[in-house]
């Protein structure tokens, strides 16, 4: 278990997943909002997505930081036939990208990067989800019921969307839920913090 007693660990999310991901390797810390526009250049492909998203939140809270703060901060996406499907902005938009995920398989990415007043970490993490056939009812109960609209891709691999059209998962569970846990506990052990 790593002591991290002396360090403020600061998480730059209000997502409820991350925090309780986070919560779940016992680590005290503190949450804070990185306001900023999650815009990127679109040459940008796949994990370089949010790479790029996670160092501008860090960015913007990085002259912030005490001399004892880890900063984290973090982005996820999901991505098909080279592009990247976001969160949608209706339900429309949402019963269209879960059509798409439909009976086909995709990448979810998610970067994190650990900040300090001295150094930076940043990796990514991939899992490749694969979907069953969704009928038209089935999307329609789901939007109805745990309106996923805040969630990239439209769903949430902890829901029932999961339980009843996740046929395959390669990789990360918690990386699909928006925070690979186990690289975010690794790489907190490999800080310089001396």
């Amino acid at each position: 278990m790593i002591d991290l007693k002396q360090y403020r660990l600061i998480l730059a999310s209000q997502s409820p997943r991350r925090k309780d991901l986070l919560r779940g390797l016992d680590l005290e810390f503190i949450t804070r909002s990185a306001n900023i526009d999650e815009v990127y250049p679109e040459h940008l492909k796949a994990e370089e997505i949010p790479l790029f998203l996670a160092e501008q939140k860090a960015n913007a809270m990085r002259s912030d930081l005490l001399s004892n703060d880890i900063l984290i901060t973090a982005d996820t996406i999901v991505w098909m036939n080279s592009k990247a499907i976001n969160k949608p902005e209706s339900r429309e938009e949402a019963v269209n990208i879960l059509l798409e995920l439909s009976d086909s398989q995709h990448s979810v990415y998610t970067a994190v990067q650990l900040t300090t007043q001295r150094q930076k970490v940043a990796f990514f993490s991939e899992t490749k989800v694969t979907f069953s056939h969704l009928e038209n009812d089935d999307i329609d109960y789901y939007l109805d019921k745990y309106k996923p609209f805040d969630k990239a891709g439209a769903y949430g691999i902890q829901e029932w969307i999961g339980y009843v059209a996740v046929e395959k998962i390669e990789g990360s569970y918690f990386n699909v839920m928006g925070f690979p846990v186990h690289q975010v506990y690794q790489k907190l052990k490999t800080l310089d913090l001396s």
